[in-house]
């Protein structure tokens, strides 16, 4: 760091619609698989916090889930709740859009935002752009529909101008120490992690309605020596779902733990042992004491 530049940190929230790309775009900040990724809506249900420390910054992104409107459940509730309370407590605020369209629920989204914090609009996936000329039509649209801190288009997927970004950004933190270590990637457990890398794979196999009605409880996670012992619950809706998931001789159960797994000796840098089961919870997702229970905020 040079002797003129102060260093800033502080806390930056990625928020949008379901599916415009904002858990990509913190893990491809990062550099690491933080915030699970599928292609289904409310595949982020909490709050997950990705720490960059650089020589003059550090950036503490804060993955939202996308605000729901279309189900009105107690889950649905909660993670609006969650989006809420976080943008109250944030320096700076990513809103990411996908560049293939502005839509009604984009400004939606736009007009829950608080007015007094700067909003740098992120254009997500510009590389699945079937014209590139249509990006500089937008980018002007964009900016007579609101006062953006900042417009930055990217491709998380890509890491296309994710540099640019950062020192977009970086300007509006406050100038002050690191608020974490500079070593930490993130505030979360390695059990929660877990939970929420199982979730993503049961996402990935399952049909588009089953995963609504589904997630995840570790109910035990112990550490013997560079071995962890995972014992992970799947807790479903209803009884049939459950047959679902375990799949013909428990073959998709099997071969969603062993994906699971994988990702998780990856990322927790140590081999590890996973038993899973399936339970049924009859209405979970609109009980607010069984979400308090499993974690939801």
């Amino acid at each position: 760091m040079s002797g003129t530049e102060a260093f800033r940190a502080g806390y930056l929230a990625i928020v949008g619609c379901p599916n415009v790309g904002k858990s990509t775009l913190m893990n491809r900040l990062i550099g690491a698989k933080l915030s699970i990724v599928s292609s289904k809506a409310q595949t982020t249900r909490h709050r997950i916090h990705g720490i960059l420390t650089t020589e003059t910054h550090q950036f503490v992104f804060v993955d939202t889930p996308g605000f729901q409107t279309e189900y009105r459940t107690a889950l649905n509730r909660a993670m609006n709740r969650t989006v809420n309370a976080v943008l109250d407590d944030v320096d700076v605020i990513l809103f990411v859009i996908d560049a293939r369209r502005w839509r009604d629920a984009d400004r939606a989204v736009l007009a829950r935002l608080p007015a007094d914090k700067p909003i740098v609009l992120v254009i997500n996936k510009i590389d699945r752009l079937s014209d590139k000329r249509s990006l500089l039509p937008l980018i002007a649209a964009l900016s007579h529909e609101y006062a953006f801190a900042e417009i930055v288009p990217v491709s998380a997927e890509k890491g296309t101008h994710l540099d640019e970004l950062l020192r977009a950004v970086g300007k509006y933190l406050p100038e002050g120490p690191a608020i974490f270590a500079p070593d930490e990637l993130t505030d979360r457990s390695e059990r929660f992690l877990a939970a929420e890398l199982l979730r993503e794979k049961l996402f990935r196999n399952l049909g588009d309605e089953l995963p609504y009605g589904l997630t995840v409880e570790i109910e035990k996670f112990a550490t013997e020596g560079g071995l962890r012992r995972i014992h992970a619950a799947v807790i479903v809706d209803k009884e049939a779902h459950k047959a679902i998931v375990i799949g013909k001789n428990g073959e998709r159960l099997k071969r969603i733990a062993s994906a699971a797994r994988q990702e998780m000796e990856a990322l927790f840098g140590g081999k590890v042992w996973l038993e899973t089961w399936v339970k049924v919870k009859s209405g979970w997702a609109d009980d607010e004491r069984a979400l308090k229970s499993l974690g939801y905020e």
